[in-house]
Formats: C-alpha cells, structure tokens, sequence
C-alpha cells in the first residue's frame, strides 16, 4: 500500500443483478466503464448479500454484523451508526451523495456531509421526506414520475414498473446522483484523504430510463432464464404467497402478472438494462472529475450493490426472496495502478459485508474485534492462506412485502443453498424449506427439501445454521451492544 492514505470511493447501486456487466461474461449489456473497473480491477464473482431487501443489507454492509445482531432487518428500523465514523475519527473527509438508506434518512451516520437521494417512489416509510432531488425537481417546477401518476396509465398493470424517464433527461435519478457527485468532486476543496460514497438510486424500480438509453436495447435480445411449472409448484407456500402479494399491491410501481408473457418479461428487461447503462455513463463521469481533481491516481474504486432482482425469473418480483438473481450481486475493487492485479476473477464465496473491513484496512483503520465481516485484504494481495468462506448466509423476517411468514434464512455453501422458513402461513408447523444442488441445478428449479436421498445434506446445512446463530450472538455480545 502507497504511504499517503487512498481516497476511498465507494460505488452502490441499488437493486443491481451480476449478470449486468459485460466484462463478467454478459455481452448484451453495454457498461464500457464497469467494464475499465473489472478489467483493470478485481472482480469476486462470488459474493452474496446478508439480507435480500435494502436497509438490512446496507446496515450490515456499513457495521460489519449480520442483521439478527443489528436489529436492522427490514427497512425502517432504526440504523443510526456505522463504520463510516471510524474513518472520520482518523483523519477521513467523509461524504455521502445519494442512497444509504440509514433511518432516519438524513441521521450522520458518520458523515461529515450528506446529500441525501433516496427510493425512487417512495410509498411507505418516507413518502413525505423531501431529498435532493425532489428539492431539485421542485425547483425547476417538475412533477416527479411516481406511482400516483403511474397508476392513472390504462397499461400500469401490464408494463411491471417498466415507463421511460420523460422529463428532462438530467433530471431522471441516476443521471442526478452522478452528476452531483461528479459537481461536488470537482467544486469542493480537495479533501486528502476522501471517503465518497457514492448511493445511485437505480436500477431499483420503477424501471424508467431515459428514451435515449432505452433505445439501444429496444431490439436487443437479452437472455430470459424459463419459468416452469416444476419451479413455481416446487416453491414453498410462503413463496407461492408472495407472488399473489406482489400480484395485488403494486410496490414501487410494479404490478407482477402471474403469467407474463415473453414480450413483458423482455421489456422490463431492456428498461433495467438500460437503467444500468445509464449508471455506467456516471461512473465514468466520475471517474473523470477525480482525475481532473487529482484524486484518481491515490484513489481505490470499491464498486457493488445491495442486492439484485429476479426480474421474474422463477416468477417473482424484486427481491425478498433467497435465489441467484437476488444474492449474488458485483463487487469490484480497482486502483489507478493496478496494486491488487488487473482483470483478476475471484472466484471464492465472500459476503458482501466483507467490503467494511476491507475498506476499514485499506484507510489504515482497526477492524474492530466483534466484526462478523472478514477483511478481503488477503484475497486482493493473493494471501494463499486466504480460502473464501465456506458458507455465506443470508435472512430476513415478515414485513410489508414479504407477508407469508415469519422469518427466512439461507446458507449456501460452493454446492449447495439450502432456505429454510420459520412461521410460514398455511403450513401446518409454520416450517418448509429449498434445497438446490448449484451444481446440477444452476437455476434453481428443482427443490429438493423433501428429498430422503438428501436428508443428510439437509441436515449438514441446517447444522451450519445452527453454529452460525451460536457463533454470530456469542461475538457480538461481547462489544457490540453499545455501538448500534
């Protein structure tokens, strides 16, 4: 590591899948500068959120414990604190510009300044907050794009959440955060060394590019993983129920049919590729104005997101559930130099908390002791102690859109992804489960939680669960009950 300090800049989206970046093998996206980060970065390809839904995974992220110590496991809970203030305590100049999600919205949470961009449609928690951008749109005298508006579409219910940005082009919400934060890199006195965080408020829906963005995926075919009746009639009835929820109440503009056609399920898909296109275009924005600034060189580019989106697959919306598409999502690290390797592919399991120590070492920081994240400092200098992890988990009780039980929770090992659920409704005992062999059955589609040929393994990863709660409550207990 260099002897002055790195900026930091730290990069999340919001709602974004893996398969959404061309250089990690997905040549029908178009994210030239996503692509300079992996190719001249390291990518783990292997990394997994903590909880399938915002607040949970971000507070996580930012304190270096799973949600069941946190006390942050839906969105809304109170999440007041971070690490962030640790690395202001030793010298950092910290700055958020977009979405963190924190409650209140507006709470320091270790930042010197915020300058706060939240959900796109917000419905629930925070309906009246009034961020950046709504004071921004207000400015200019622009109605904001929202749900009540979107409702009054005759095809609001078939276009799952899918309409074009049509207001001025500058104006639509990734395009907002990316230039503010390139304005503020670029007007701001020049701040060594630099925490950026930098929240864009997309791909999360409603799924509204521009025209212009939309238009280079108009005629693009983008692969559609099938739905078929052996996944959907597989699904645990809390699953099953969810889909009829997100069948009758439209969150975040988006109206799910229990049967989409091909033609809609493609069309959302052009919308959120191109929301992802056009967050591209900002990172390179950004990427310009800390070269401009002088920060490039002495900077380290930390690139991720919350959690991703099944888009449909396995007929589902969003999030909330414990699939691929929701889990997995990229995480990137580069430097100007090259230190870490460039074009490097990580193939072990990480979680995706682990990026808080990570960044943590990297300023010259202590990890604390009671942290559940694992520094990937080892991986990024090819440490050939360093292994991955042998699981990573993931969890996440009843709330306003998962309605259909009390509490899920998943382990996945390299193999295996075993979910199990506590207080399911309409099941006798409140308890069912999935158990996908990743290996034969990539997508997912064949539970095999009733199988007696796989009771064993059932019962191997139930066991890990089991040591993860004693372990994770016995860690924590001992430091960590004063820092929340």
């Amino acid at each position: 590591m260099a002897e002055q300090r790195p900026n930091i800049i730290f990069i999340i989206t919001d709602q974004q899948r893996y398969d959404t970046i061309s250089a990690l093998g997905y040549p029908h996206m178009d994210t030239p500068n996503l692509d300079r980060l992996v190719n001249e970065g390291v990518s783990f390809d292997q990394c997994h959120i903590t909880a399938p839904s915002c607040a949970p995974s971000r507070a996580s992220l930012f304190t270096g414990q799973y949600p069941h110590t946190t006390g942050i496991l839906k969105n809304a809970d109170e999440w007041t604190r971070s690490w962030v203030e640790d690395l202001a305590d030793t010298g950092y100049h910290c700055t958020n510009i977009g979405k963190m999600h924190t409650w209140p919205f507006t709470t320091p949470c270790g930042f010197h300044q915020r300058y706060v961009v939240e959900n796109k449609d917000r419905f629930l928690e925070g309906r009246y907050f009034f961020d950046e951008w709504d004071k921004a749109l207000a400015a200019r005298g622009l109605v904001k794009q929202q749900r009540e508006l979107y409702r009054k579409r005759e095809d609001y219910n078939e276009e799952l959440g899918s309409f074009t940005w049509d207001l001025p082009p500058e104006m639509q919400s990734d395009h907002f955060v990316g230039d503010l934060a390139a304005w503020w890199i670029r007007n701001y006195p020049k701040s060594d060394p630099l925490f950026l965080q930098v929240g864009f408020p997309g791909p999360h829906p409603p799924y509204d590019p521009t025209p212009e963005a939309l238009e280079p995926y108009a005629d693009r075919e983008i692969p559609l993983d099938p739905v078929t009746s052996e996944d959907l009639e597989g699904q645990p009835k809390a699953y099953q129920g969810m889909r009829v929820h997100n069948n009758e109440v439209d969150h975040d503009s988006v109206v799910l049919p229990l049967e989409p056609s091909e033609d809609q399920r493609l069309r959302q898909r052009q919308h959120y590729c191109a929301n992802v296109s056009m967050i591209d275009q900002r990172v390179g924005e950004i990427i310009s104005a800390l070269d401009e600034k002088g920060y490039l060189d002495n900077s380290i580019i930390v690139f991720t997101s919350d959690h991703g989106d099944c888009l449909t697959d396995h007929g589902h919306s969003q999030k909330w559930t414990m699939y691929e598409q929701v889990t997995r999502v990229p995480a990137i690290v580069w430097t100007a130099d090259g230190r870490f390797g460039k074009g490097r592919r990580v193939e072990e399991l990480i979680s995706l908390f682990d990026l808080g120590p990570t960044v943590l070492e990297m300023a010259g920081c202590e990890v604390p002791a009671h942290f559940s994240a694992e520094s990937l400092i080892p991986a990024l200098e090819e440490d050939s102690d360093w292994a991955g992890r042998d699981y990573v988990f993931a969890e996440h009780p009843r709330d306003g859109n998962f309605t259909t039980a009390d509490y899920q929770v998943m382990v996945r090992s390299e193999k295996w992804k075993l979910v199990e659920f506590y207080g399911s409704d309409e099941v006798a005992g409140g308890r069912e489960g999935m158990l996908f062999d990743l290996e034969s059955d990539p997508l997912e589609t064949k539970n095999l939680w009733n199988s007696s040929e796989h009771s064993e393994t059932r019962n191997q990863l139930r066991e890990a669960l089991l040591e993860w709660r004693i372990r994770t409550g016995s860690e924590a207990s001992k430091t960590f009950s004063d820092r929340r």
